[in-house]
């Protein structure tokens, strides 16, 4: 039997402060139809504007992610995702009046109780697994970062974290089934440094911080008069201890809760992969940007695998949006290097373009006299053509752009093309465009048989 996907029973309401912003804020967690994932809603704003929980819209993760979507940004809503992931719920509206999801506590333990008390209706589509087919890794050395998802059979993570610290140490937390997401996972609360406190204060941030929704460690012994001058800060008096663990204005409510929260988070980070995944994570000292990297990554897999099986339809005999004469005036190219004969179809983010493959082609001389084969980098290059009617469109006169590659990774050529061959040349946007860089994915077909695909990166400069 197929999962179902799944929605809130009834609207959810609940209120209090954001961590960083102070503002008291309204959150309301509506029910939605099937295949409409998580969205949040600006109810304050003009418009009400929605803004979609996915990769794409992260534009912040210093302290706590951020979305922005059409000039509209949710901060801070890492624990909200995670108790509606955690509580598989696929669908859901989030309104809020503020910019800031509420703290809550420092955990997701309140939205979770609030909406398992809402309850679930079941819808009658199934659930929309992404099952993990290969590894899928984000790295950084310089900080000691790995985060890797491997093939696995349902969801599961594994998180190490390691700051270096005598008091935390070195912590695991493993979650082995999202059953347990709410019993052992959501329960547990951000932590902070004690020295970070002021620091974060000078700067406005934590302004709806008060000492009970983190767990704050003493990495060293502190005078009472400098914990009192903090507890002052966040109108909490009443702190004494000032040996190095743990502000005794709080209990542990596990061990190693501090990773148990940086498990939490990725729970969170990880449903902006638009989709409920079927994978094994394994995280070395995850944060906010590393997590939502990942998720970026998994959702480019996501693209690829759909734009796959999405084979673009070619009919001859409809007008082209481009002819030969028209793809001229947008590229610089000519004969015998240029390998789009027409584009068919051109939105934002894609194109389709069509080279018919003839007998005469000047590299057939070569490669090979008596087996002629289209050489694997010229199908390459025609892709990157459409590539650049693609991101030229977007600009004010492309006759004074260029787009030159930056990186070519994961190529795969699965069939000859050969002189008779008419080539459906297939080019999308994984990622929007940022500071004239792009990246983009590639399709070649023959009818319905893949030839070609890979991943590609190319800046686009403005011609001297």
């Amino acid at each position: 039997m197929s999962e179902k996907q799944r929605t809130l029973g009834k609207e959810v309401i609940l209120s209090g402060k954001g961590l960083h912003t102070g503002i008291e804020v309204t959150i309301k967690f509506k029910p939605a139809p099937a295949n409409h994932g998580y969205k949040f809603c600006r109810t304050d704003l003009p418009g009400m504007p929605i803004i979609d929980a996915i990769a794409e819209n992260v534009t912040d993760t210093s302290r706590g992610t951020t979305l922005t979507q059409n000039g509209a940004s949710v901060s801070t809503i890492e624990h909200v995702l995670a108790s509606l992931h955690g509580l598989r719920v696929d669908n859901a509206l989030i309104e809020l009046n503020g910019p800031e999801a509420p703290i809550m506590g420092g955990a997701a333990w309140k939205f979770t109780e609030a909406i398992r008390e809402a309850g679930f209706r079941e819808l009658k589509e199934d659930r929309n697994y992404y099952v993990i087919k290969q590894k899928i890794t984000y790295s950084d050395e310089e900080r000691g970062v790995d985060l890797i998802i491997y093939p696995d059979d349902h969801l599961s993570i594994n998180v190490l974290i390691d700051y270096n610290s005598k008091i935390l140490g070195n912590q695991y937390a493993i979650l082995d089934s999202i059953d347990d997401f709410e019993e052992e996972i959501s329960k547990s609360r951000t932590f902070v440094f004690f020295h970070e406190l002021e620091p974060l204060h000078r700067m406005g941030l934590i302004k709806g911080g008060d000492l009970d929704n983190a767990v704050v460690i003493l990495e060293k012994e502190v005078e009472q008069e400098e914990i009192d001058r903090i507890a002052r800060m966040f109108n909490r008096p009443g702190i004494t201890k000032h040996t190095a663990g743990v502000l005794n204005n709080t209990e542990l409510r596990y061990p190693n809760e501090p990773a148990r929260h940086k498990l939490l988070d990725i729970m969170g980070d990880l449903a902006l992969a638009g989709q409920p995944l079927k994978g094994k994570v394994v995280a070395t000292r995850p944060g906010h940007f590393a997590n939502t990297r990942l998720a970026r990554l998994i959702r480019q897999e996501i693209k690829k695998s759909q734009s796959k099986l999405d084979i673009p339809a070619y009919d001859p005999s409809e007008p082209p949006v481009y002819t030969l004469e028209d793809i001229k005036k947008r590229l610089p190219h000519r004969h015998p290097f240029l390998f789009v004969d027409k584009i068919i179809a051109l939105d934002e983010t894609s194109v389709v373009g069509i080279k018919n493959v003839t007998f005469d082609e000047p590299f057939f001389l070569g490669h090979f006299p008596d087996e002629p084969v289209m050489p694997g980098v010229l199908i390459v290059e025609a892709l990157a053509q459409c590539g650049g009617i693609l991101v030229l469109s977007a600009v004010d006169e492309p006759e004074r752009y260029s787009t030159y590659f930056l990186k070519i990774d994961k190529l795969k050529f699965k069939h000859k093309v050969v002189p008779g061959d008419t080539m459906i040349l297939k080019m999308e946007m994984i990622e929007p465009m940022r500071r004239g860089i792009v990246i983009m994915f590639g399709h070649a077909y023959v009818g319905n048989r893949l030839v070609a695909e890979g991943e590609m990166t190319a800046q686009v400069v403005k011609n001297k």
